[in-house]
């Protein structure tokens, strides 16, 4: 590890401490950081070292580092990148990925950093002089190329330059011209119209003109006689010969070399690799056709790895192999996600313990600032509709729907489907979210059936609504916060189950008030609480739970030594629905009596280890195309994804690895649900990230224009482009040229069911009655104050704890609603135990001054006492005092905020949640 400190370069000292960009410039062999002002700007004659620093929610940082070559960048210019890349990811502790970067042929990863896209200036970089403007506009011809991130290229201003195939840009002093080519795809021009847009604001100030000209299209039309008259007048373009390069195969022939300390490569591998190959004290190289990888041991020496990635780059130079070809470097531990999936028993390496270290760190930050925190409470579920609407539950049997009523809405059977339709007031309108129910020993004719009888039932009601399929066991917490509470008991009432269970002679299991069963009891707030039944063995039971357990005319509860008071208010809960009558036996683990474990069958071990919570990270996005062919699914990443890459042509992903979503386009070919559904299985069966997707995770359909607020959470979302006519390309060409025809959807009263599933209309008060033994009637969700709340639900938040403190601490938790209904009907006893728990939680001084903590406020406030940046931020020498330790980022002036977040404070409240989070824990401020 010396070495390592020694060789560093000076320039990269304290990089990627922070989130965000980082570049540095080769200029007279030494590296130079380059203004922020300038990121985005490359010279073809010189080489670039970009960082790129992601916060993980665990808390850890991932790092990748580009090194950028120029076309006309000297070669030792070039060599001096790669070495110095290399310092930097030891400087960052050897978990970088490191990937060489020419240009023309950058990753798309790299290209999403610089959105829309770089356009290299010729020249060379230099530190020490502005660039100096010219007296006459150049005239430029700029060919693009992509429909998801823009390769933009500079050609020869001649009529030779243009083709049919791609998209020009003619950029003149005074007005932009767009050329589509007949056959480039409405994707590549939308995506260029991005490029005119960058084109106008950074060159033109704005001000231009911007003209599209579309090939073969020229009667009448002055925009395109100006345009040809630029080339000296029209001219037919020269057709393309078709091209004959040879395909690449879509499966490449892999091959593995071990890479000797003389550079010779030595091939040990080929096709089915194990991960047992490789050797930490040794280098290797994966070729596979247009990649290639360099894996590099943690046991290997810097000098060593200087010395292989020499020998690899030699290795392509000397086979003249296509200048396209990606070169990546991994160090051990560090392996991407495609370089893993070469290897046939590459473990998934899914660490939860990371998750609970995270909230150790956390709890011990809140200690330093002066609070005795026992335990953190467990991160809860952020919603974001309104869960306080109607729900209407069907249970499908042979075909056939049948409305469940009161009770028996809340209790469903594993071998059971059902369709679930809830309704809910959203913007001043009524949105429906319909769910396919499966249980998890269901028959699968009943399962084809739930689904294809919510289709329908969508397909009856106005507008698009929300779809999802869920398996039992694998519900959304959403569905949870929607029920409210729950019971999931063992068995089913399905004609279809009932034959099957007797066609196999199995024992009829389906639960019923004189069954001796066994529950176990979950949940996260008193909002949030299920009780499923489990397997009558003491091997079900579980330190980190409660259970019921019915035998006859005796019940227990049974608590958990690692369970908390909210857990056992719970336990009292879910003991009042099951059961009304009998007096229940309150068990300790570790004090039961006989009785109780001769209705398990006696006593077996179980666990007794705190269950680790895995944490989840950020979502990806990908497009996902149908081959007709064969049938199976081609699915592309969309790095640094944003709202403009929603494009109506497509059918994109969104995965949120405890869910998914598919989002369609209004333009695009999968027509059906069932095509969607369809679609959505396959890429959970591909599980593209290898991050252990499971094909049972929950499976939402989302159609373009009728996006809920818990999919566009995860965007920074304008709901004037979800509402525009025409294809991507029309829309961004109006947005261009500042006309943005609308398609408004019309306000909506709250109408009754369609009468064909139900004659009769389940009102937002009436199921109250059937949703709390303790009367806890509904309210606004924990979410919908949080984003967006109905104009129809109160968003003030008053106290319901007599402590000030712990009030002001938990101000978006469960205990304060803003619901007056909710605090006139909770259960007194409940209410202070929770109490209690929040005031072991957090016992700070009643002197202290917390101040507000309207995390969700969009105003800026102005009246904040300022404090520096370095006395905001968590770890400080000085702490401020007296602030509000939730909202650090508001104490910082206007001229200091710019400078740490690169945006306005009113830019930055106006983002989702999750991307204020992201930005504070970059910073040190979370």
């Amino acid at each position: 590890m010396s070495e390592f400190r020694t060789i560093v370069d000076e320039a990269f000292k304290d990089a990627g401490l922070n989130a965000g960009l980082e570049i540095w410039c080769i200029e007279k062999l030494q590296v130079v950081p380059v203004p922020k002002s300038s990121y985005g700007k490359f010279f073809s004659g010189s080489a670039y070292i970009v960082l790129n620093t992601v916060l993980l929610k665990c808390g850890g940082l991932r790092r990748d580092v580009h090194y950028w070559l120029g076309k006309d960048a000297e070669e030792v210019d070039s060599a001096t990148a790669s070495d110095k890349a290399l310092e930097l990811d030891v400087a960052l502790g050897s978990h970088a990925v490191q990937y060489k970067e020419v240009q023309g042929y950058e990753t798309e990863k790299f290209l999403s950093y610089f959105k829309p896209c770089i356009i290299p200036v010729a020249g060379v970089f230099s530190s020490g002089l502005e660039g100096v403007s010219s007296v006459t506009y150049p005239v430029r011809l700029l060919t693009c190329k992509g429909d998801r991130v823009v390769y933009v290229k500079e050609v020869p201003f001649s009529r030779s330059s243009l083709n049919h195939n791609n998209v020009f840009i003619l950029d003149t002093a005074s007005k932009i011209f767009l050329f589509s080519g007949c056959n480039s795809t409405i994707q590549e021009r939308a995506k260029a119209l991005e490029v005119v847009q960058y084109v106008k604001e950074n060159k033109h100030n704005g001000r231009a003109e911007v003209s599209s000209i579309e090939d073969g299209k020229f009667v009448g039309d002055p925009d395109v006689g100006e345009f040809w008259s630029l080339f000296g007048g029209y001219a037919p373009i020269t057709r393309e010969q078709p091209c004959t390069t040879v395909r690449q195969p879509e499966v490449p022939d892999v091959k593995l070399f071990w890479i000797t300390l003389q550079g010779q490569l030595s091939q040990i591998g080929t096709g089915s690799l194990k991960k047992q190959m490789l050797s930490k004290d040794k280098c290797y190289m994966l070729d596979c056709d247009t990649e290639i990888y360099v894996w590099m041991g943690n046991a290997t020496s810097v000098t060593e790895r200087k010395v292989f990635i020499s020998a690899t780059e030699d290795m392509l130079n000397s086979q003249d192999r296509y200048i396209g070809t990606r070169l990546t470097f991994l160090t051990e531990g560090s392996e991407t996600t495609t370089f893993k999936s070469f290897f046939d028993d590459w473990p998934q390496s899914v660490q939860p313990k990371l998750y609970e270290e995270g909230r150790g760190k956390v709890a011990a930050i809140f200690k330093q600032q002066g609070y005795d925190v026992k335990e953190l409470p467990e991160e809860d579920c952020q919603l974001f509709i309104d869960c306080s609407g109607a729900l209407k539950v069907w249970r499908v049997d042979n075909k056939e729907i049948s409305l469940l009523q009161g009770r028996e809405q809340i209790k469903l059977f594993s071998g059971d489907c059902y369709i679930v339709r809830y309704t809910y007031a959203e913007n001043e309108k009524e949105e429906n979210l319909f769910y396919a129910w499966l249980g998890r020993n269901s028959i699968e004719e009943d399962r084809a059936d739930a689904f294809s009888k919510m289709s329908d039932m969508a397909d009856s009601i106005k507008g698009h609504p929300v779809l999802a399929q869920i398996l039992e066991g694998m519900e959304p917490m959403q569905f949870d916060y929607i029920f409210q509470t729950l019971t999931v008991c063992k068995g089913g009432a399905s004609s279809r189950y009932k034959r099957f269970i007797s066609e196999n002679e199995f024992n009829d299991e389906t639960y019923n008030e004189d069954t001796t069963a066994l529950f176990r009891v979950q949940g996260s707030g008193p909002r949030n609480i299920q009780a499923i039944q489990v397997d009558l063995v003491s091997g079900s039971l579980n330190s980190s739970y409660c259970y019921i357990l019915q035998a006859g005319t005796s019940i227990f509860t049974w608590a958990g030594n690692l369970t908390s008071p909210r857990d056992h208010v719970h336990l009292d809960r879910m003991l009042d629905l099951i059961n009304t009558t009998r007096q229940p036996i309150s068990v300790r683990e570790g004090s039961e009596p006989d009785i109780f474990w001769n209705v398990l069958g006696g006593r077996t071990e179980y666990p007794r280890e705190k269950e680790m919570k895995s944490y989840v990270e950020y979502p990806h996005l990908f497009t996902c195309i149908c081959k007709e062919a064969s049938g199976d699914i081609e699915v592309k990443e969309i790095f640094n994804f944003t709202q403009d890459d929603l494009t109506t042509e497509d059918v994109l992903v969104l995965d949120c690895h405890n869910e998914i979503y598919l989002w369609i386009g209004n333009h695009a070919n999968v027509r059906s649900n069932q095509q969607a559904v369809t679609l959505g299985m396959k890429f959970l069966q591909n599980d593209i990230l290898l991050e252990g997707l499971s094909v049972e995770t929950p499976i939402y359909i989302v159609r373009e224009g009728h996006e809920p607020s818990f999919f566009t959470c995860f965007f920074e979302w304008d709901s004037s482009k979800a509402r525009m006519h025409g294809n991507s390309f029309e829309r961004k060409l109006a947005i261009l040229k500042g006309h943005t025809p609308k398609k408004e959807t019309p306000k909506r009263s709250p109408q009754k069911s369609c009468e064909l599933y139900s004659a009769e209309a389940t009102s937002y008060s009436s199921r109250n009655k059937y949703l709390s033994p303790n009367k806890l009637g509904r309210s606004v969700s924990p979410s919908s104050c949080a984003f967006k709340p109905s104009a129809d639900v109160p968003s003030t938040r008053k106290s319901a704890s007599s402590s000030h403190s712990v009030r002001k601490l938990f101000a978006t938790s469960s205990l304060d609603r803003g619901d007056t209904s909710y605090k006139a009907s909770l259960d007194l006893h409940s209410r202070e135990i929770t109490e209690k728990l929040v005031s072991q939680i957090l016992e700070s001084s009643s002197d202290r001054k917390i101040g507000s903590l309207q995390d969700e406020s969009t105003e800026v406030d102005d009246t904040l006492e300022n404090f520096p940046y370095e006395r905001l931020k968590v770890m400080s020498d000085d702490p401020a005092t007296g602030i509000d330790a939730t909202k650090r980022e508001a104490y910082l002036s206007h001229e200091e905020f710019q400078e740490k977040f690169g945006m306005t404070k009113k830019v930055f409240y106006k983002l989702p949640k999750w991307r204020r989070n992201e930005h504070k824990r970059s910073l040190n401020l979370f």
